[in-house]
This record gives C-alpha cells, structure tokens and sequence, in this order.
C-alpha cells in the first residue's frame, strides 16, 4: 500500500479506505485514535494501542502465568465479540 486517499466532508468527515482499515484490523464500532508523531498525524486502532499499554504494564505477571500473546488476543476477540453481540440486542 503506497498511499491512500479520502475526501474530507463538510462535517470534517472521512471514509478510512478499505486497504488502510484492513491494515488496522479495524471493524464496524471499533474506535480509533490520532496522535502526532515526527510532526505527523497518525492513526492507531485504538484498542490495540490500550492492550500495548495494558500488556506493557502487565506483561511480567502475564509470562509467570505462562499465558501466551495469542492465548490472550484469543480472549480479547471473544470479548470484543460479546460486547458487539450485547451493543446489537439493546
């Protein structure tokens, strides 16, 4: 992926195009989060970005228990999905 591009609406609006959501792993209701880096705008999932900062802060407690990173993006999935599951039927 080269470059994307998306037209800003009157609203201050944007369509993330597909190549770019695809490359976030971004799905309908997730958020997501702009920071500046280098003097540049960048966009993060932001959920990712938490579980860095929570895997971070827990990572040592994580690897005594000998849980694995897809072990625990497994769980996260199962969350996401019931929490998705649970916004639907309200």
């Amino acid at each position: 992926m080269d470059f994307e591009v998306a037209k800003v609406t009157s609203k201050g609006q944007v369509t993330i195009p597909k190549a770019v959501r695809d490359k976030l792993r971004l799905k309908e209701g997730d958020r997501v989060i702009f920071l500046e880096a280098d003097g540049k705008i960048v966009i993060e999932n932001a959920a990712l970005v938490a579980f860095r900062k929570l895997s971070e802060e827990v990572a040592p407690e994580i690897k005594k228990m000998g849980v694995t990173e897809k072990e625990t993006t497994e769980w996260l999935e199962e969350v996401r999905k019931e929490k998705w599951e649970k916004r639907q039927n309200c």
